[in-house]
Order: C-alpha cells, then structure tokens, then sequence
C-alpha cells in the first residue's frame, strides 16, 4: 500500500488544498502571458485592438468604458504593463511569495478583466478564477511549501504572505 511521505502528511489537507489552488491559479496568469505574448496582445497595437473590440461589442458600465478608453489610447504604456502583471502575478504566486497581498491585486485584476469583457465572453470564465484568488487572499498559502514560509520564520511579523 502507497502511503506519503511524511513529512506530507504533517500538513494538513486544507493547506494542502490551498497550496493547490494558489499553483493552479499561478499557472493560469504564466500561460495566459505566453499565449497573449503569441496572439500579440501586448503589442500597442494587438493591446488596442483587443480593448476596442471589448468598447464595441461589450457591455461593461459607461464608467467602466471610459477607463477602457484611457488604457486604449495609452496601449505603448498599459500593453507592457499588463504583460508585466500577468507574468508576475503568475511567477509570485506559483513561488509562494506575498501570496495575500499578490491574491488580493490578482482577484482586482480578474475582475477588472470580467468587467471588460463582460457581453463577450462566457460569465463563468473569470469568475471562477476571481473566487479563487479572494479566497487565496484571505488564507495564507504561501505559508505552506512556498517563499513565503521562509520569510515568516525570518521575519516573524511577515503579513503578506
């Protein structure tokens, strides 16, 4: 009969579970990175077009839009910036790193995305993900097999993570 090492079964499932969610989420963002880095969405132009069809066919508040608009008409700025805060959301949360405070800005950002996409898109798509990472901000995942164990035992006063 297989059994775990044990020194996997000295954390409990929950936290285990955590963990998994918290590597599932970080390697959605890293793929998202690559396969929007290979349709040429953080391109100024990939960044714009994709924004103007969001302003065209969606159906996100009137305000909503408008913050759309300002990042369409600065796509050399927010294109990489975009490509920067997927990639690294993605990387902090699969290394465990200010897991709380990285979970909180991803499920912000999830939702800014389901806001703008919001009429062009299955309404589950990010939903899902937003759950996940506000629960994974109010746990601390990275507590368990991540950076973030390493920094709390540094630093007792660690809140991030």
């Amino acid at each position: 009969m297989a059994t775990e090492p044990t020194h996997v079964m000295t954390v409990p499932r929950g936290e285990r579970a955590l963990v998994l969610l918290r590597v599932a989420l970080g390697a959605m963002f890293v793929w998202v990175f690559f396969e929007n880095l290979g349709k040429g969405l953080y391109t100024p132009s990939g960044y714009k077009g994709l924004i103007e069809y969001y302003l065209k066919n969606g159906h996100a508040p009137g305000a909503w839009k408008a913050v759309m608009s300002v990042a369409a008409s600065n796509a050399r700025v927010a294109a990489p910036l975009q490509a920067v805060t997927e990639l690294g959301f993605g990387v902090f949360l699969l290394a465990g790193t200010a897991t709380r405070l990285v979970a909180a800005a991803a499920a912000a950002f999830l939702f800014s995305l389901w806001l703008s996409e919001l009429g062009t898109a299955w309404i589950w798509e990010l939903a899902m993900p937003i759950v996940v990472a506000f629960s994974l901000a109010l746990a601390r995942p990275g507590r368990t097999w991540g950076v973030d164990a390493l920094l709390a035992r540094r630093y007792p006063g660690w809140r991030l993570g």
